[in-house]
């Protein structure tokens, strides 16, 4: 089976352009070439042809990881499906493109923000970015879903793949903080190795259950205390 060297390769949909970065190319080739991912890749095409709107769009599929190269990576937040609505996804958990209104747990995350740092100045711009330029791995489980269908690409093969990206941290790298909000991401606290990384937990920001704790987490400060910790660089989490 021949090995995929971008997304173009795979899912012709006028991506001729589209790689993903290149060290996550070298450490994901395995992951590429399995029968599940080959299914999944046949799943987006049928897609493409019965005319269903697939997001993010296409050359922002694998935008976490051209952000943030694997031996970049110090934080991982991990959230499990790109928003649905037209002009949200950009290929970032919990990131929408600017201009566009903050979903609720968007709104959540930056209020967040003010509890654990007082100072914290919510951004006009959605827009995590800036984030994932500084380090934090910005990983939806699944990694597109059908224009105003919550969830439709769940089970289709994604989830084993992201589940690769994970372990392969967990097992290749040393001190990072993975962010874990909600059950769905803490069931992934299995594939990390607790003894060489720090794992954060925390109920999810959605409006459903952040009344839970959320708010009071201080993940944020905690990361950065464990960055510090451990000889790198905090992360500047106002935008």
């Amino acid at each position: 089976m021949a090995k995929v060297n971008s997304f173009a390769d795979i899912y012709k949909i006028n991506m001729s352009t589209v790689q993903i970065e290149e060290t996550w190319k070298q450490e994901l080739t395995e992951a590429f070439n399995k029968t599940s991912f080959q299914a999944l890749v046949g799943f987006l095409k049928n897609e493409k042809a019965i005319g269903k709107t697939v997001l993010p769009p296409g050359p922002q599929i694998f935008e976490a990881f051209n952000r943030t190269p694997f031996s970049k990576v110090k934080v991982v937040l991990l959230g499990q499906d790109p928003y649905h609505g037209l002009g949200q996804a950009h290929g970032l958990c919990f990131s929408v493109n600017d201009g566009i209104s903050f979903p609720p747990s968007l709104v959540n995350i930056f209020k967040g923000l003010t509890v654990d740092f007082p100072n914290y100045k919510i951004p006009k711009s959605g827009n995590l970015s800036a984030w994932a330029d500084e380090g934090v791995l910005l990983l939806n489980a699944t990694l597109t879903v059908r224009l105003g269908e919550a969830g439709s690409h769940q089970n289709k093969g994604w989830e084993e793949f992201t589940d690769t990206v994970i372990t392969t941290l967990s097992d290749k790298r040393e001190h990072l903080v993975f962010m874990l909000w909600g059950s769905y991401a803490q069931n992934k606290s299995v594939l990390i190795n607790t003894q060489k990384h720090l794992v954060l937990k925390a109920p999810h920001p959605s409006p459903l259950s952040s009344y839970r704790g959320f708010f009071d987490c201080k993940h944020f400060s905690q990361v950065n205390a464990y960055l510090a910790s451990t000889n790198q660089t905090t992360i500047q989490w106002q935008l």
